[in-house]
């Protein structure tokens, strides 16, 4: 396990942003060690912990939860995604202080707690395991290793009697190992004492002694809350967050660092609540305007779901006059499957915009604003071989957009979602009868085109999620993780962008035919 002191980089956070301890891996005999170092270097600062780890040493475990409750830190189970430099990079912070946090974002989706890790959990102040996140117990496993030992003893006959002067070891040598799945009373004592002594109930303990160390049992959100395994059912974003920072009192983990000397945390304008700085017409787009949106085929990789995984359509790019012809080409090579549609977008052309959200309802296709991250290349990319199945991805919000005519785009939507770390922005477009009479024809509220036309076509003006639900232009509170998520394949009934591949081997595994 690795830790690493992370700073929230999602847009429009700063000069205000959320910082945590990113603790990734397994739970070896010199984690704790590894974490009193550094909490040492923050001089105090409570930061809250965000863990991914498959587990690893008990004792290590205990130790961490006892740091954690003495030092008053919160734990949440999640995963940090690093922006630019990362802890796993040699040379990336030559030219900074190595006190200096990385910038990431914190997401659930996919991280794990398991085995030893939810005894390390157990040590938090606050509890949070988010809703795409996974804790999971088992019996613990000891391993003995039993040593053959050669002694050399030094003595002299006294009286006629041998009396010992000294013993000494002269050699060890391995004599194996054995394992055994069996708690012992004094290791079940010691786990019994500390749950008591962190407040979490015994019936974790139950649980680990009935689940074979051969598999994982993952508790439901409810039963941890029973269990006072969490203290609510929060997410992640209930530490790490980019708006935390803003509310009062201010957390704990909120640090300040203005970017310029005169800066004052009073001048950065909030854009969820009014207009954002107006730019001129003519100021240069992401790069990724510049590319025209592609629809592409993608499959989740999370471990979690195999053989059983989701699929989504990505789309990615400015809206063009082209844009419903693309999507309607590859809506015909999925024969008539449902798949929900990912999409990530600068806003664009606006009639094209309207064609591409009416293809979407008239398909009933759900839509998610998100980004997706390809796993195994990047189809843009130069060298990125073009293949007949789905390309390998995950779906993140964080830092996702949709703006302008992508609003429009996303109307069209069956269900329609944009989760906390997505941006959703509008301006007034033209062609107000249209836009106004396809909002209609949608069922969006009045609401959402009043917001456009508040906003000139030069500045944007983003919504927050309550507008946003307000408005009736999200149909829930979920993020695109109930589309795409590692879990969505089990549930009933199962989504219509589940597939169920066939091992690699199943050729082999078949019966032989005459």
């Amino acid at each position: 396990m690795r830790f690493a002191v992370v700073r929230n980089s999602a847009p429009g956070c700063e000069p205000n942003c959320p910082e945590w301890i990113s603790a990734e891996g397994t739970i070896e005999a010199g984690t704790p060690a590894l974490l009193r170092r550094l909490l040492k270097t923050l001089g105090g600062r409570q930061l809250p912990i965000v863990v991914n780890s498959p587990g690893g040493n008990v004792d290590a475990a205990l130790l961490l939860g006892r740091m954690i409750r003495k030092n008053k830190l919160d734990i949440a189970v999640g995963t940090t995604e690093f922006s630019g430099c990362s802890p796993q990079m040699k040379n990336c912070r030559d030219n900074e202080s190595k006190n200096t946090p990385y910038p990431g974002i914190a997401y659930d989706s996919g991280a794990m707690c398991n085995s030893a890790c939810p005894l390390m959990f157990a040590g938090g102040v606050r509890r949070v395991v988010g809703e795409w996140a996974f804790l999971g117990v088992h019996q613990i496993t000891t391993t003995y290793h039993r040593e053959k030992l050669l002694y050399r003893t030094t003595y002299k006959v006294v009286n006629g009697k041998k009396k010992v002067l000294s013993t000494r070891i002269v050699s060890r040598r391995n004599a194996g190992s054995y394992k055994t799945y069996e708690m012992s009373k004094a290791v079940e004592k010691r786990l019994s004492g500390y749950l008591k002594e962190m407040g979490v109930d015994q019936d974790v303990l139950d649980v680990m002694k009935a689940t074979p160390a051969s598999d994982i049992r993952q508790i439901g959100p409810d039963d941890m809350l029973g269990m006072n395994l969490v203290t609510s059912l929060d997410s992640l974003d209930l530490m790490t967050g980019k708006t935390i920072c803003r509310h009062g009192p201010v957390p704990a983990n909120c640090r300040e660092i203005p970017t310029n000397g005169n800066a004052r945390p009073a001048e950065v304008a909030s854009v969820e609540v009014k207009p954002a700085s107006a730019q001129p017409t003519g100021a240069a787009l992401p790069s990724r305007s510049e590319q025209e949106m592609r629809f592409v085929l993608v499959r989740g990789t999370n471990p979690l779901c195999n053989p059983d995984c989701p699929e989504w359509i990505a789309a990615e790019g400015t809206i063009v006059a082209a844009t419903p012809d693309r999507l309607r080409e590859l809506l015909d090579t999925v024969g008539g499957r449902r798949l929900p549609i990912v999409v990530n977008s600068p806003g664009g052309d606006i009639q094209g915009a309207l064609a591409a959200g009416r293809l979407i309802r008239e398909r009933r296709l759900d839509v998610a604003v998100a980004r997706t991250d390809f796993l195994d290349c990047d189809p843009g990319a130069a060298g990125c071989i073009v293949k007949d199945g789905p390309h390998d991805g995950l779906t993140v919000d964080a830092g996702a957009e949709c703006d302008a005519a992508c609003a429009v785009m996303v109307a069209g939507g069956a269900r329609r979602l944009v989760g906390a770390d997505a941006h959703f922005r509008v301006h007034s477009m033209g062609m107000e009868e249209k836009v106004r009479a396809y909002l209609d024809e949608m069922t969006i509220g009045p609401g959402l085109f009043a917001a456009m036309q508040s906003a000139q076509y030069a500045s944007h003006r983003e919504l927050s999620r309550d507008e946003l639900q307000k408005f009736g232009l999200t149909t829930g509170p979920q993020s695109v993780d109930a589309l795409t998520g590692a879990t969505v394949c089990k549930s009933s009934p199962k989504p219509d962008n589940c597939r169920l591949l066939p091992s690699a081997n199943a050729e082999a595994e078949a019966p032989a035919k005459l």
